[in-house]
């Protein structure tokens, strides 16, 4: 096909018409403004102003490089055309077209049954105009092919012209193969859908390895399908916000023109895409969530009893010495700060949610989503809008809101967790104070470990002893706080051994076999006190594990290696012996929502961007987001209490 050359110093089209009348006599040359081929007005009008049909040959003016001006006739793609009672033009194939030259706006003369003074029974007015102009595939310097002028006609009969009105379609739409880019896109999925692939089994090998399972069986390929979906919907994520900032950049930033931006109808396959990603997102998430929410968790308490009281016995009319009793309340102080950091995130929510409607819809940032080439973000109100693109609202909307998401990580990081609060660094040390380990598995033989026990002995005090407890800590004039003396590594990764294992399920078996701790007063003497036994001899079992007692369930202490930390996964099986792997990024967290904090943000943003491609609208999108935020939070808070109490045997109602 012929094309013609724009001028690099203007990217703006012109075109002419040189129009005709009835008998095919010149009239003159005019340019296609002002209203020629775009217009709605009444049926009398149209009889008024188009007495007589006006032809036009339809030309592009422009200039090549050495400045010689030149016109290119325009083909017609008349809609209406028939060959062979056929009606072409309206065939999916090109190559049956027949192109014609010249078209009309309106015929009122066609129409007339008696002579031609009589009004008209029937105009046929050109009511659906489209120019097509597409751009020469890896040009850099504008070089589209002749541009396509589309028609139709409509035959309207004539009832009241005075309250009849016609409204006539005009559209541009700039085309270019797309092809190129849908295979790059392909190819970026299968490479690293390929990777997602190896990701999953290692996390599927390594899941295996934490369960203490060595078979394949319906629930290991469930899981790698899990995992899948989760890698996968990163890869989607990936290409997608990729595809768009491409065109975003790509196209606004361009001087002469060599992109253009995909039609609505090849949009289709990316926000398919972008709609796979957030629907696997959402198993990711879910999984996530369904996994903080039915861990195995105990809190150790190492307090010991300061000796003995004389104690009154009921029924018997004397008394007699009985130990004191520790205070429980440390564990509940301690189980209420873990119900507290649950959901703790690395980003504020409502400000991630308000600040990126802010710039979208006040700065102006949305103007960018706007098909045409213009990169200002302040638009006049009175001049013609473009319409939105997909893909660019969806460009934008994700730049906006990682920006400001990495911001907010950033300085949570740098900033506020250094100078201001670090709630999860504070919740080892209030172990510590409190005398109180977590002792957590995640998995069946797999979990974390917080060592609390306080390098004081005892942390039942007053005020006093406890301030010069801390002094005496200050100016080391104690033993460090680490599991291993002379040390300060307090939480460890910890994979149990089988032995290890059943022996916690059996006590554990008894410890949670009423229906929850909140109906402690409900239910009969027996019971409670079988509870109560149980909770002794998990916490006598879990301490004396810990002290090394049981030389049959024995455990070491590690570092793990540089690889095993890539990969997320442990080379060494605990066969005999239990391993403890030194955590100094305090990894338990992967158990609450700080831990997430990627896949919740990414989550977020595919909910927000789905349901701006739905309806675009940022608006509705940022209060459903929020919304939905406030719900997931309040499940997980919820749903993670009621574990958390009945795993510890910790009453609910002292959860606050």
């Amino acid at each position: 096909m012929v094309y013609c050359t724009i001028r690099p110093q203007s990217s703006h089209l012109k075109f002419v018409a040189a129009s005709y009348d009835i008998r095919g006599n010149f009239i003159k040359w005019q340019t296609l403004e002002g209203g020629v081929l775009q217009c709605e007005i009444s049926l009398s009008k149209i009889l008024a102003d188009f007495p007589s049909p006006i032809f036009y040959d339809v030309y592009l003016e422009y200039t090549d490089k050495d400045d010689h001006h030149y016109v290119w006739a325009i083909p017609v793609l008349n809609l209406n055309l028939q060959h062979n009672k056929m009606f072409v033009n309206q065939d999916s194939s090109s190559s049956k077209w027949l192109l014609t030259r010249r078209i009309f706006l309106v015929d009122a003369v066609s129409g007339r049954e008696n002579d031609l003074g009589s009004q008209p029974r029937v105009v046929r007015i050109a009511t659906q105009i489209s120019l097509s102009i597409r751009l020469v595939p890896n040009t850099k310097n504008g070089n589209i092919y002749t541009p396509l002028l589309t028609i139709a006609y409509s035959d309207v009969d004539i009832r009241d012209a005075n309250s009849q009105s016609v409204k006539i379609s005009f559209s541009v739409k700039y085309e270019m193969n797309q092809g190129d880019a849908f295979v790059q896109t392909d190819i970026a999925l299968g490479v690293l859908g390929g990777l997602a692939v190896l990701s999953s089994l290692l996390k599927t090998a390594g899941w295996k390895r934490r369960i203490g399972s060595p078979m394949i069986d319906l629930q290991t390929v469930m899981k790698f399908l899990v995992y899948y979906a989760g890698d996968l919907a990163n890869v989607f994520f990936i290409v997608t916000v990729g595809t768009g900032l491409y065109w975003l950049i790509f196209f606004k930033a361009q001087k002469s023109v060599s992109v253009l931006l995909p039609m609505p109808i090849q949009e289709e396959r990316f926000v398919t895409y972008v709609g796979c990603a957030f629907a696997m997102k959402t198993l990711q998430f879910l999984h996530k969530l369904i996994s903080q929410i039915t861990i195995d968790i105990f809190f150790i308490d190492w307090e010991r009893p300061k000796g003995k009281v004389l104690k009154a016995v009921e029924g018997e009319g004397g008394v007699r010495s009985a130990t004191v009793p520790v205070s429980i309340w440390r564990t509940y102080f301690v189980a209420n700060e873990w119900n507290e950091i649950q959901t703790v995130r690395k980003i504020n929510p409502l400000f991630q949610v308000l600040t990126t409607l802010f710039f979208l819809e006040v700065v102006g940032f949305k103007n960018l989503a706007l098909m045409d080439p213009s990169s200002s973000l302040s638009r006049n109100l009175s001049d013609y809008m473009a319409p939105y693109s997909r893909i660019l609202r969806y460009a934008v909307a994700t730049a906006v809101w990682l920006v400001i998401g990495i911001i907010q990580v950033f300085f949570f990081g740098a900033f506020y967790e250094r100078f201001v609060e670090d709630k999860i660094r504070q919740f080892v040390d209030l172990c510590s104070m409190s005398n109180v380990s977590v002792f957590l598995l995640s998995h069946r033989c797999f979990g974390y470990y917080i060592h609390g026990r306080s390098v004081h002995g005892h942390a039942d005090t007053n005020m006093e002893e406890m301030n010069m407890n801390l002094k005496r800590e200050a100016e080391n004039l104690c033993s460090q706080r680490g599991l291993v003396p002379n040390t300060d590594g307090q939480t460890f990764q910890i994979a149990v051994s089988d032995q290890m294992r059943q022996h916690y399920d059996r006590i554990h078996e008894t410890l949670t076999r009423r229906n929850g701790p909140a109906r402690l007063l409900s239910s009969s003497a027996s019971t409670f006190e079988q509870s109560i036994k149980a909770y002794h001899a998990m916490n006598k079992f879990l301490g004396s594990f810990i002290d090394h007692v049981h030389k049959e369930m024995d455990y070491f202490i590690k570092d793990k290696l540089l690889l095993e930390r890539i990969l997320g996964m442990e080379f060494m099986e605990p066969m005999e012996r239990s391993i403890f792997y030194n955590d100094e990024g305090h990894s338990f967290s992967s158990v609450l929502y700080y831990g997430n904090e990627a896949t919740l943000l990414i989550f977020d943003l595919l909910f927000f961007c789905v349901v701006d491609l739905a309806c675009q609208n940022f608006v509705l999108a940022s209060f459903l987001t929020y919304l939905q935020q406030e719900i997931f939070r309040f499940i997980r808070n919820t749903v993670g209490q009621k574990n958390l109490a009945t795993k510890t045997l910790v009453d609910e109602r002292f959860l606050i």
